[in-house]
């Protein structure tokens, strides 16, 4: 029971144990729905004063009117609140003296209509007026916060109830209960089972909006966590990878992959590991987050997407993320800007701490490779798989016997040839041994 109350008290599940990112995200949601909400009271302030102003005025209305002062005074409060809203997170004291003042409002015109019209008391249970009750308990959902959906709801009830025991005890002489509807409409009497349908419509209405509610703020939890979870997704992996994992219909399983034609790009520092190891740390890990922040740029702007980080060294493909009629072009001149952009980035290097000048390696190898899910069920893995993936690390390896710092097989070049690469190549070394593969290659030096 305890449980129970504590619950229904904090609105929902805790936001503890949610990333911190997570309950600022919720908190930004929060703060935006009360600058609608502000709006939204702005709006209907303004609609109701125009509609006063316009609208006829009732017969038999020789009594003072309230209603234009009500008005004005709830359109500074809600200019006020809605100002104060942009200034600063709203606190909940100040939130629920807002539902005071709705409330106070809605029960303070009703109250004076008796008074306007010189009528007794059980006049203004009539009234029409009571319906806009459930647009202030609506206006209160927009927060996606169930207290303040039964915070209102509780409010109105307890006005209502204080206007018909008014109406009821005002005039102790002669009590005006009845029990036949027609004196109940055509009277000045009150029908106490009318009176207690309506508090029971609003009362059921609060219930049924603050159950959906509290169901809804656990949802709302969840799918902001996952947001979060997939926008992260984004970082890791290419764009189209992390769609294809977030918008599955189905769970992804290990064995879930198709075949493509695509090129595949292997890049590596030269004797990385044998300079950072005398290295500090940090120095080493702000020279390679300012080399691959240069690399993901340039193969990005090329069309192809980073596969994975190895170390130092990078594996990119292009169309195989996404079909690509010039994949091996496109990778060809993603290999050479590289190449390029690395002897251009020299003095950023050596200001972020790399003793040396910073060489890089690429190779470029194309050809079937089979796009998909490997790994277990507990860790899987999106990646690319296939012949032209071992040939191009194979061939970058080839770089240091070649003396080269870009290279591809004469195959590769030969297609890139046909999708519109025009860059003549340095050098084409005919029948080269490549270690690890079994046969000669034809090579073709992009950069030397």
């Amino acid at each position: 029971m305890l449980s129970t109350v504590r619950y229904i008290l904090r609105g929902g599940p805790p936001v503890t144990g949610l990333p911190d990112r997570v309950r600022a995200d919720i908190k930004a949601r929060e703060a935006s729905s009360e600058h609608l909400i502000g709006w939204v009271q702005l709006s209907l302030v303004l609609f109701f004063s125009v509609l006063y102003a316009i609208a006829p005025r009732a017969e038999g209305s020789a009594g003072f009117n309230f209603v234009p002062y009500a008005l004005g005074a709830y359109f500074l409060f809600t200019v006020t609140r809605l100002l104060l809203s942009y200034r600063f997170e709203l606190p909940q004291w100040y939130l629920l003296v807002s539902i005071g003042v709705d409330m106070a409002l809605l029960v303070g015109l009703i109250f004076s209509f008796h008074i306007q019209y010189g009528q007794h008391p059980t006049f203004y249970l009539k009234t029409p007026t009571l319906m806009y009750v459930f647009i202030f308990i609506g206006l209160r959902a927009l927060r996606f916060d169930p207290r303040f959906v039964l915070t209102t709801g509780l409010v109105a009830v307890t006005g209502w109830l204080g206007l018909v025991f008014y109406a009821a005890f005002a005039d102790m002489d002669g009590m005006r209960v009845t029990r036949n509807y027609v004196d109940y409409l055509t009277g000045n009497t009150i029908l106490i089972g009318a009176e207690l349908d309506k508090t029971m419509v609003i009362l059921a209405v609060t219930v049924i909006l603050s159950v959906a509610l509290y169901r809804g703020r656990s949802m709302l939890f969840e799918a902001t966590r996952d947001h979060a979870a997939a926008m992260d997704l984004r970082r890791f992996f290419a764009p189209e990878v992390a769609a294809s994992i977030t918008e599955a219909d189905t769970e992804l399983q290990a064995g879930a992959g198709s075949l493509r034609d695509a090129a595949v790009l292997y890049a590596d520092i030269r004797s990385f590991t044998t300079t950072s190891a005398a290295l500090a740390p940090e120095t080493v890990l702000a020279v390679l987050a300012h080399y691959q922040n240069m690399a993901v740029e340039v193969i990005n702007e090329e069309g192809g997407r980073v596969d994975k980080f190895l170390g130092d060294g990078i594996l990119a493909t292009f169309g195989a993320v996404h079909p690509s009629a010039t994949y091996a072009a496109d990778a060809l001149r993603a290999a050479a800007r590289l190449v390029e952009c690395a002897e251009a980035e020299q003095k950023r290097f050596r200001e972020a701490g790399w003793p040396q000048a910073l060489r890089i390696g690429t190779a470029v190898a194309a050809g079937p490779v089979t796009v998909g899910v490997i790994g277990s069920k507990r860790r899987l893995e999106f990646t690319v798989i296939g012949d032209a993936v071992n040939r191009a690390a194979k061939l970058e390896d080839a770089n240091k016997a070649q003396n080269a710092k870009a290279l591809t097989d004469r195959t590769t070049f030969d297609l890139a040839r046909d999708q519109s690469f025009q860059s003549e190549p340095v050098a084409i070394r005919p029948g080269a041994k490549v270690s690890g593969i079994k046969d000669p290659v034809d090579l073709v030096l992009l950069a030397d």
